[in-house]
């Protein structure tokens, strides 16, 4: 029996809907859980078999990307530009979702690509050192 479940998320800074359908593509289950990263790995915890998962590139997709990389076989971040087939028929969270599980099951979503966190880690840190670089030279000329 093949055990591959395909996940799709529409995240949102408060909640995600989520869809997961089988290798048939038949839905097996739906929930909407709080965008919370011990929320979301009890939800993943809870999936049994090989789990495949996919979202729109976003503001929390590089942190979901690094959440759900440990558990799962696969994570997908896609490009929603390039993803004409969630624009099409009726649209709202829970059909969005579903669409995409469906369209990563059938292997048709263009991935962004989210890789190692090191590039982040260091822009995070030369953002940080040049604002702190603007805000004493301000202070001193303050002072001054």
């Amino acid at each position: 029996m093949n055990d591959i479940k395909y996940i799709g998320m529409d995240v949102h800074q408060g909640s995600i809907v989520i869809a997961v359908v089988d290798t048939s593509g038949k839905l097996v289950m739906e929930s909407i859980i709080e965008t919370r990263g011990e929320t979301i790995l009890q939800f993943i915890r809870g999936l049994r078999g090989t789990l495949h998962v996919t979202f729109e590139e976003g503001v929390s997709a590089d942190w979901l990307h690094e959440l759900l990389v440990p558990y799962v076989a696969r994570v997908l971040v896609c490009d929603p530009r390039k993803n004409a087939l969630l624009k099409s028929g009726n649209k709202n969270d829970r059909i969005d979702a579903h669409k995409l599980a469906g369209l990563l099951r059938a292997g048709l979503l263009t991935a962004v690509y989210h890789g190692e966190s090191r590039g982040r880690l260091l822009k995070e840190l030369a953002r940080s050192y040049r604002a702190l670089t603007k805000d004493t030279t301000r202070v001193i000329s303050c002072v001054t």
